[in-house]
């Protein structure tokens, strides 16, 4: 049995509203929606990782809170099993900037489900669509809060 994927995710809000992106056309998995973020490098931390991953696909810092949810998912297309660790997250001041998606959306937590996400991100969709789970209160605050 292979070792697991460790891929890390940020639950970004923003004023009441969640980062969502969609992966590019002729991508693997294209056009779905997903949280930012992406596969743990060796060596790296589960935040270290997921900080790298937010610098390079939205060119922003970040702050990485706590975990919020867990889940192992096999997807048909890929050899191994993905463990994958959803965190709260506040982004830094920079202007974000797109390098690795076809769309970016903020959405409302009660329009999520109307998106086609990736199967492995369905259930936090619906744990924060129903709010079972509270983005707002784990976000991570940021040292200056002018945003």
């Amino acid at each position: 049995m292979t070792t697991p994927i460790t891929v890390v995710a940020a639950v970004v809000e923003e004023r009441g509203l969640i980062l969502i992106c969609q992966r590019r056309r002729g991508d693997r998995f294209e056009l779905k929606w997903e949280f930012p973020g992406g596969k743990a490098q060796p060596g790296e931390t589960p935040q270290e990782a997921l900080v790298r991953e937010l610098k390079e696909e939205l060119q922003v810092s970040a702050k990485i809170g706590p975990e919020l949810y867990r889940t192992r998912h096999r997807y048909p297309e890929m050899e191994a099993e993905i463990e994958l660790v959803f965190f709260a997250a506040t982004l830094g001041p920079e202007t974000m900037m797109n390098r690795a998606f076809e769309r970016i959306v903020w959405a409302e937590t009660s329009e999520l489900p109307g998106y086609d996400f990736l199967p492995a991100d369905r259930e936090l969709v619906e744990r924060l669509s129903t709010a079972k789970i509270d983005i707002r209160n784990s976000a991570p605050k940021l040292q200056d809060e002018n945003r």
